[in-house]
């Protein structure tokens, strides 16, 4: 049994650490070590002498020197040597080697609770391409934060009491619409007559009639007696959320925040403080208002309307109450059990005749919305601040996104101009399954293998790219075998398996290691392979997806860079299986290793792993 790898940056900074105290400095600056480049001498390296320069007022190479002359080397460190300003550290490939091979060691738990909201999709029509990225960056986050030891509560917010879906259900009593296509999916079915209703509306005098059955609509949604036929279309939904991988611990309905008493108890704490108020004149006569100002500076109008003067309340309202009980400032909602997801995971929900559970009360909270609601997010967090509680304002986190396009077009749901979830994936699909009947008609399971590959290569696209950037999603670029793709991943994970199932059949998987025939091919692998810790925990601290992503990018290519990797004559320079002994045990060993750190990516990022392709 090998031992738990071992962190060799954080070794290497510590001694760096222990020389700067003896170089005399009180002040310790960041110490940063790093791989050094392909084309530079030296495994690991620190810039940490440039850095100290204008502090000491040295050149960084006298710095270095003398940080090497203090250092005390860990014993693996074969040597350590200054280039340039730089202080780099070789290492006993062995050593290199052996610490790939072994296993990651769990991470420690983290304490308290982290609250991460996504999807939230209004239950009015079906998924559509702006709503991929939002469930694909929450529920791969969820996995990654949940992988270094923070315990996850994933929840879905319904908004069974918002006009999108008294839209919806007053357009099927307004065309008559009784009975579902049933070669339809029901929430498609749904959102084709909201579309309807729409057009509907350029029509001014059914525009008048429509809005007097959406109002009556709203009021049957917030008196819950509409609350099955949003359940209906949500269900629908979740068909589309579970086919992507996502599951969730609890669905939170607005009408039970609003039915049990939080969106008052929430108003009449922010009442108790000196920034919310009812204006008797002016334009916001009659209203509960906040002023923001001292909060978020430089705002035109500081004041944010939280109920109306005719006494309902904003979107804004229901959104402090929510993050007020997420926090464990509020009390009183009531769950059951409402699904048992694909993985067999249960799937709680808000209800009026359930029971107390202990969702919510957490200590830190994302919210995985786009961009554009930035202000909004801003403005609930400033309500916790408003409550005197910065302390949970600071613990406030929103992952925001931009928006994506499909094949350069922008979606809008009221226009009817979207291609949904359900239309990407298919499409998706059937691209993959034509590429496996033309390419490997003897497939043991194209259906399933087109499903992973075909899913797995949306869920990249939406992962790869910094949250904060555009998307535009192509079908030929996200179905590639090689580049920046999902499929590229998986065909290197497929490729790794597909050696080791020969190997297997050849009686060579228990070969014995030879680390001292190892070569700078198995090293350089080995360091990728070394950085798959690091990057995990730096995805989970910047709530960043898309670095695992890159990196998982970065492993396959240095993989593919192995495998065909020639000598001077042109030769194959890594063959695995006709490897000499002892090599060969190398080898396969860390052809093992990296298979097994894809599938831990891959699964991060909610991908599967095929083992054919």
């Amino acid at each position: 049994m090998l031992a738990p790898r071992q962190d060799i940056k954080a070794q290497l900074k510590q001694a760096l650490r222990e020389a700067l105290l003896a170089l005399g400095l009180d002040e310790l600056p960041e110490v940063v070590v790093q791989e050094t480049p392909p084309d530079k001498e030296g495994d690991y390296g620190t810039p940490l002498a440039m850095s100290l320069a204008r502090a000491l007022r040295k050149p960084p190479p006298q710095i270095a020197t003398e940080l090497l002359q203090r250092i005390v080397l860990p014993p693996w460190v074969r040597r350590a040597f200054v280039v340039g300003g730089y202080l780099n550290f070789e290492l006993e490939p062995a050593f290199l080697l052996e610490n790939a091979l072994a296993p990651l060691p769990p991470f420690a738990p983290k304490g308290g609770k982290v609250l991460l909201e996504h999807t939230s999709v209004n239950p009015n029509k079906e998924l559509h391409v702006g709503h991929l990225r939002n469930i694909c960056l929450g529920d791969s986050l969820a996995r990654i934060l949940r992988f270094v030891g923070h315990r996850v509560e994933v929840m879905n917010y319904i908004d069974d009491t918002g006009r999108q879906a008294a839209e919806s259900l007053f357009a099927l009593a307004y065309f008559g619409l009784k009975d579902p296509d049933p070669s339809v999916k029901y929430d498609h079915w749904v959102g084709e007559a909201y579309v309807r209703l729409h057009r509907a509306m350029a029509d001014a005098e059914q525009k008048a009639q429509i809005e007097a059955g959406v109002q009556a609509t709203l009021h049957c949604l917030e008196a819950g007696e509409l609350r099955d036929e949003v359940d209906r279309i949500l269900r629908a939904q979740l068909l589309t959320m579970y086919r992507l991988g996502a599951e969730y611990d609890a669905l939170v309905w607005e009408s039970d925040i609003v039915r049990e008493g939080l969106l008052q108890k929430a108003m009449r704490a922010l009442e108790a403080t000196p920034y919310v108020f009812r204006p008797s004149q002016g334009k916001y006569a009659g209203a509960l208002v906040m002023d923001t100002s001292p909060f978020i500076p430089g705002l035109e109008d500081p004041y944010l309307v939280l109920i109306r003067s005719n006494g309902t309340s904003t979107y804004t309202a229901k959104d402090i109450a929510l993050q007020f009980w997420k926090m464990g400032l509020l009390e009183g909602l009531r769950f059951r059990l409402y699904d048992t997801q694909p993985s067999g995971a249960p799937l709680y929900s808000t209800h009026p005749q359930g029971e107390p559970m202990p969702f919510g009360g957490a200590q830190e909270t994302i919210n995985v919305v786009d961009a554009r609601q930035s202000h909004a997010l801003r403005v609930v967090q400033a309500s916790l601040e408003v409550e005197g509680r910065h302390d949970l304002a600071e613990r406030c986190f929103h992952l925001a996104y931009e928006t994506v396009l499909l094949e350069g077009q922008q979606m809008s749901g009221r226009k009817g101009i979207t291609v949904s979830v359900d239309e990407v994936l298919d499409e998706a699909v059937r691209r993959v399954r034509a590429v496996i009947a033309e390419k490997n008609p003897d497939h043991p399971s194209p259906e399933e293998a087109a499903e992973q590959i075909g899913v797995g290569a949306v869920r990249f696209a939406m992962l790869k790219t910094e949250a904060k950037k555009q998307i535009d999603f192509r079908y030929e670029q996200a179905l590639s075998l090689e580049g920046d793709t999902g499929p590229y991943v998986q065909y290197a994970y497929a490729r790794a398996g597909s050696i080791l199932r020969k190997a297997e059949e050849m009686d060579l998987l228990g070969e014995r290691p030879d680390l001292a025939q190892a070569t700078p091919y198995e090293v350089a692998l080995a360091k990728t392979l070394l950085r798959f810790g690091e990057v995990v925990q730096e995805a989970a601290r910047a709530r960043a997806p898309h670095l695992l992503a890159q990196y998982l990018l970065d492993l396959a290519a240095a993989w593919n860079s192995f495998y065909n990797a020639k000598t001077p004559e042109g030769k194959p320079a890594t063959p695995v299986l006709t490897a000499p002994p002892g090599l060969r045990g190398v080898r396969l060993a860390l052809v093992a290793a990296l298979r097994q750190t894809l599938r831990q990516g891959l699964g991060l990022l909610g991908l599967k792993a095929p083992e054919v392709m």
